[in-house]
């Protein structure tokens, strides 16, 4: 199973975004793709009040993205912002074409480094898995990385690769912490972890967030970059850059079971 990670820079403006998702859907169905990723906020950057650009799954721009999908035969994920009950949004990934059309609404909410999500933004409760031709796909988003059991939990759903869609802000450190998390959770589930992230907005007015900065404490966080595919042992088989980019990488359930016999630290869990 081919998959493709677009790393995009989303603006505040959805009916461009989906014009890039038009255009590199296009091209990754070109080049074999199967399955299709978006990062988080795909839909709409972080940094704008998000109520206003909310649609449920059953509204335009994902009704927009399943013809997409459809148009290509490919299944698209990506990251969108849908209403919830409470007056907020949740942070969702929609789930798109071949006969699937559903959403993961993120679990675990960034209210972390000087950021809180949590003031705009619903949690949700329920892991989500998918399966596209033999291939059982889970769901997590950004600050999801930083929690193991959630993976597990995946793997324990019959999931062989993860696909992690983020928006990870900027700072000391955070790159190397994408990173490590990234392979350290490939390690805990012995399965393909597959992260898609926002690519480093440009300088200016649209690529910053809140109070001017494009990331960093306080600020929306918009992006880094480095969208990363981590084998189930956790070894680094693909990487991208700061810049607009996309990964291509074929997953196969062989190598997740090959790990698995391996390093059975699933089998071996006693908590």
């Amino acid at each position: 199973m081919r998959v493709a990670l677009c790393q995009i820079t989303s603006s505040a403006d959805p009916a461009a975004n989906l014009d890039l998702v038009r255009v590199e859907t296009a091209r990754a169905a070109e080049r074999g793709a199967g399955v299709v990723v978006f990062p988080e906020a795909a839909m709409c950057r972080f940094g704008v009040p998000l109520g206003p650009v909310a649609e449920p799954l059953d509204g335009p721009w994902a009704g927009a993205v399943r013809g997409i999908a459809e148009e290509h035969g490919v299944v698209v994920v990506a990251g969108m912002f849908t209403p919830a009950p409470d007056g907020r949004v949740a942070n969702t990934l929609l789930v798109t074409g071949g006969g699937h059309h559903s959403g993961y609404d993120k679990i675990h909410l960034f209210d972390a480094f000087g950021f809180a999500e949590s003031r705009t933004v619903a949690p949700g409760a329920q892991p989500v898995v998918f399966a596209v031709d033999g291939i059982v796909f889970g769901l997590a988003t950004c600050y999801d990385v930083r929690f193991p059991e959630l993976f597990r939990s995946l793997a324990d759903r019959g999931a062989t690769a993860v696909l992690l869609c983020a928006s990870w802000g900027a700072g000391p450190g955070k790159r190397e912490q994408w990173e490590l998390l990234v392979r350290a959770r490939a390690l805990d589930c012995t399965s393909w972890v597959l992260a898609c992230g926002q690519a480093e907005p440009p300088a200016g007015p649209e690529g910053a967030g809140d109070g001017g900065a494009p990331t960093g404490d306080g600020g929306a966080p918009t992006g880094i970059g480095f969208s990363t595919v981590a084998s189930p042992l956790g070894a680094v088989v693909e990487q991208l850059g700061a810049e607009p980019g996309m990964v291509l990488v074929d997953v196969d359930a062989g190598s997740v079971e090959q790990a698995r016999r391996t390093l059975p630290v699933l089998v071996n869990r006693r908590l």
